[in-house]
């Protein structure tokens, strides 16, 4: 008997040790309140460069994993620039909207992002990762795909910006709630939904 209860707690233990920390519903790689990953010194379409440090005194960032190709991403487009403009556009917002393009394909690189973002007149930053580092960091698999970070530095929204890609038919606004309720010192109400559009192209 004692040699039998040592043996399943042994098995637990092994059990206990072996299976990996959940991930999210959708997001393999990150779980809601796990710390955000960050980026450094990230070129910008506008000649600059950011980092996530650079972002240190607001209260909510929003970063939004997208690109030039993907018909997906280039439809919310425009909502990202209405997102901006109700969210980040003053000096003293406590809301951050960073857009950042890890693909590698000539459609995507940074010159053409540049042509992109002065065609679009994008009113937040549109940065290059081309070490793929942060898209793999946040386990981003589609362009687009937003993540809500909280004053924590904590992920406390992932997936789409809303429910339909169609701006007419669109009933649930996944992002602006999650920042509504950030602002607000309440909880996010839907955490995670699953992200729609083309598939991040990821070099192997």
């Amino acid at each position: 008997m004692f040699r039998t209860t040592m043996l399943l707690a042994g098995l637990l233990t092994l059990a206990l040790v072996a299976t990996p920390a959940e991930a999210g519903k959708y997001n393999k790689k990150l779980s809601i309140g796990d710390p955000a990953p960050v980026f450094s010194d990230l070129p910008t379409a506008d000649n600059k460069k950011i980092s996530f440090n650079d972002l240190k005194d607001k209260d909510v960032i929003v970063i939004a994993i997208t690109c030039n190709h993907c018909p997906v991403a280039v439809a919310y487009e425009d909502r990202i620039i209405e997102l901006t403009k109700k969210y980040a556009s003053a000096p003293d917002s406590r809301v951050a909207v960073v857009a950042i393009n890890v693909n590698t394909s000539d459609a995507d690189k940074l010159d053409k992002m540049v042509e992109r973002a002065k065609t679009k007149g994008f009113n937040f930053p549109y940065a290059y990762d081309e070490s793929q580092k942060i898209g793999r960091d946040l386990g981003a698999t589609r362009t687009p795909e937003f993540f809500v970070i909280n004053k924590e530095r904590k992920i406390a929204y992932m997936g789409a910006m809303d429910d339909n890609q169609k701006p007419s038919a669109v009933k649930k606004k996944y992002l602006e709630e999650a920042i509504d309720a950030l602002l607000a010192g309440k909880p996010v109400p839907t955490e995670e939904t699953r992200p729609v559009g083309c598939g991040v192209q990821y070099n192997r």
